[in-house]
């Protein structure tokens, strides 16, 4: 059985502002970022569709998580599709697709992250735990800018 993943968060901005905010550099390395101050985020992006999202995270350059997305859709400021490849600390991979999406509400965005492909509960329920983390550092991001 395949598993999935949602979350969903409304954000006080306005659609081309958190699609923007998201692509950019500086989100990026909010999304994958921790409140610790020895965690690592290395970001490098080509924003096109079949562009790659390259990241590695984690608390020491001994211990990073690497993930590839593959961009397969881009509707700016509407929605991301990506492909991801993650490799753990152990080794092993997983492969799993991620979509975001970015709707006008009348109090900003309704900004919507699903991640399905994963084999099992384990990983998922693994994943469930920082995207919370990942939606507040990227929402007090933008509320600074």
């Amino acid at each position: 059985m395949i598993l999935g993943l949602n979350f969903e968060r409304l954000i006080a901005a306005a659609p081309e502002r958190v699609f923007d905010a998201f692509t950019d550099p500086e989100g990026q390395r909010e999304f994958y970022g921790k409140d610790d101050p020895g965690w690592i985020v290395d970001s490098r992006c080509e924003l096109r569709v079949g562009g790659v999202w390259s990241i590695a995270f984690g608390p020491s350059r001994d211990e990073l998580y690497h993930h590839r997305h593959v961009f397969e859709v881009i509707e700016r400021p509407r929605r991301i599709v990506i492909a991801s490849t993650e490799t753990r600390l152990d080794g092993s991979s997983l492969e799993t697709t991620l979509e975001f999406t970015f709707e006008p509400r009348s109090r900003g965005t309704l900004m919507t992250m699903t991640h399905s492909g994963f084999p099992n509960e384990q990983l998922r329920d693994e994943h469930a735990i920082g995207v919370p983390h990942a939606f507040d550092r990227f929402e007090r991001m933008l509320e600074r800018s």
